[in-house]
């Protein structure tokens, strides 16, 4: 849940906290107070767009931040999230999250204290809070959405088959194109084809090996000066070991290391320091005879064979003339290779191969309109029980004779997606599956159903939506919910209604309410007035929390716009009184 709110320079809001509890918080004011500013500043926090537009010209930065406990069902995955973007949530297993955008539109975003990309917070957002307001209202009107809705509504199996009907539905589409690519393209294909087997024959007529471009450079370099090189190694072979024929006359390293360490342990027993130099060129003198017996090995194998200094020129040639063509060295003309044959074999358009991609797409074509049956059968399923549940709350919302009905149909061919016989009708599909979904309303008995767009007003569609979110609610979803007047339209009993249902969802739920109902107010666990101050040269808003008669008053002002009114106290007092025993009772 969210223990705290903090927004800098946003909007009409220069600096203020909120401090949220558990259970039913509503956020009340006077219109044009920054009641809004509240959900924007959320918005920003969890990752939604930055404008800097709203940002106050003094500091010229708009800053939110909020306090996060984590606990329940989401608390492990947001955890490892936040682990994952390298922060450490705090002992008490809470976590600052930040955001901070510029005048100039420049945004930053932290996480305990380590900045992170402003998406992570979008990913934190999505495990731990949903907004819900008029616009939410709007976007459930289109059929996409509506869709969605019922997919959520029908819980984690019908995801699976979901997911599974994607993933099924990708591959016969690339099956699809990819046969479809072969016959149409098949000049351009075989074209490309002879180009790449023109140039993987001439690769292994040379056959190149990794790393022989510089291997042969070496080579090529001894052989050239190999006189040179051996005159260089017999001098010093001479100077290590000595001359074979030299006899005594000449000595070498070797005999004079020999001399000095055997002159040296005469004397150790005089002076202990001799014998430790005479240890050390003991080792000296093994080092020199390992090197004069490698340098005999080299000389033993330096070649300066003139022909075989020709087979490397010519060798060289050959892989040079590779390089011209294909890479900049030997290792990259092998990986040219590799790349064509990987590439003949997606340009392949021979008979055999369009045969056995036919025979693919068309056992992948089954396969979706199969997974798509399953769905269609999972989603009128779920519409039965989703119409019912909405028209259960629609009737305590004061609307007890409307009903909701969910309507799962095929989808229409024609409509540029691919054609399939599914469940034996013949309708277009998507990675969605092959179903119409449409939410219609019946608003009394004897009325016809209508697609709730055109069956709603304006108080009705608030209520229908409402009804609909409480039912998603009690499915689960995030912990944190959050209503910018969703209560818009509504009044009298329904709004009495409206609040009974928001208090009845803080029992399971953090839930946050912009609200400009006494009666929805009323329920509240925790009450947060948005007062503005026009006192000074510049408006500015503050958020505080209020109480006992305080919060009357706050109910009396939103009752009849009297705050000090006796009757109105009276009144707020006594809606209060029938709230407590509502939530109590």
């Amino acid at each position: 849940m969210l223990e705290e709110l903090r927004i800098t320079g946003l909007g009409v809001i220069e600096d203020t906290t909120l401090p949220l509890t558990r259970g039913m918080n509503v956020i009340t004011g006077e219109t044009g107070a920054g009641k809004t500013m509240v959900v924007t500043g959320l918005g920003l926090l969890f990752g939604g767009r930055a404008d800097a537009a709203r940002v106050r010209a003094q500091p010229g930065r708009a800053l939110v931040e909020g306090r996060l406990r984590l606990s329940g069902a989401t608390a492990a995955a947001v955890a490892e999230r936040v682990v994952d973007a390298g922060a450490e949530p705090d002992e008490d297993g809470s976590v600052v999250l930040s955001r901070t955008v510029t005048a100039e539109g420049r945004s930053r975003a932290h996480i305990g204290g380590r900045t992170v990309p402003v998406a992570i917070l979008g990913e934190v957002g999505e495990q731990v809070v949903a907004v819900h307001g008029q616009s939410d209202q709007l976007r459930l009107l289109r059929p996409g959405e509506q869709r969605s809705a019922l997919d959520r509504f029908a819980g984690s199996d019908h995801d699976k088959t979901l997911a599974e009907m994607r993933e099924r539905y990708q591959q016969w589409r690339a099956v699809e194109d990819d046969l479809a690519d072969r016959r149409r393209n098949a000049r351009e294909r075989n074209q490309e084809a002879d180009l790449l087997r023109l140039g993987l024959d001439e690769i292994t007529r040379v056959d190149p090996q990794p790393g022989e471009d510089e291997v042969l450079r070496e080579e090529a370099q001894r052989l050239e000066h190999a006189e040179g090189l051996r005159a260089a190694a017999q001098l010093a072979h001479q100077a290590v070991a000595g001359a074979p024929d030299a006899g005594d006359e000449a000595p070498d390293a070797t005999s004079l290391l020999g001399l000095a360490r055997r002159t040296l342990e005469g004397q150790s027993t005089v002076d202990r320091q001799l014998g430790e130099l005479a240890a050390r060129l003991e080792e000296a003198a093994t080092l020199v005879a390992d090197v004069a017996v490698e340098l005999g090995s080299y000389l033993d194998v330096l070649d300066a064979d003139p022909a075989r200094l020709q087979d490397v020129y010519e060798r060289r040639a050959a892989l040079r003339a590779l390089t011209r063509k294909y890479a900049e060295d030997v290792d990259g003309v092998i990986a040219w290779a590799e790349h064509a044959r990987t590439r003949l074999a997606e340009l392949d358009t021979s008979d055999e191969l369009l045969e056995e991609l036919d025979r693919e797409r068309v056992r992948l074509a089954g396969e979706v309109a199969e997974i798509a049956a399953r769905v269609s059968a999972g989603r009128r399923e779920a519409a039965g029980r989703f119409a019912d549940a909405v028209t259960v709350e629609l009737a305590g919302l004061a609307m007890p004779h409307a009903r909701v009905d969910v309507v799962v149909g095929p989808r229409p061919a024609g409509r540029g997606e691919p054609t399939l016989t599914v469940a034996g009708t013949e309708c277009g599909v998507g990675p969605d599956g092959a179903d119409d979904i449409e939410l219609r309303l019946l608003a009394h008995p004897g009325a016809p159903a209508l697609p709730l767009q055109k069956g709603a007003s304006g108080g009705e569609l608030s209520r229908v939506m409402l009804a609909i979110e409480v039912v998603f609610a009690g499915a689960g979803g995030p912990p944190t919910l959050v209503f910018d007047e969703v209560d818009s339209g509504v009044g009298g009993q329904a709004a009495v209604e409206i609040g009974r249902r928001l208090a009845r969802l803080a029992r399971a739920h953090q839930v946050l309410v912009v609200t400009h109902l006494p009666q929805v107010a009323a329920f509240a666990d925790q009450h947060l007035v948005v007062a503005k101050d026009t006192g000074g040269a510049v408006t500015t808003s503050g958020v505080h929390a209020v109480e006992s008669t305080e919060r009357a008053r706050e109910l009396a002002r939103m009752l009849a716009g009297l705050p000090d009114s006796d009757l109105g106290i009276a009144h707020a007092e006594e809606l209060l009184a029938v709230a407590d025993r509502e939530k109590h009772g």
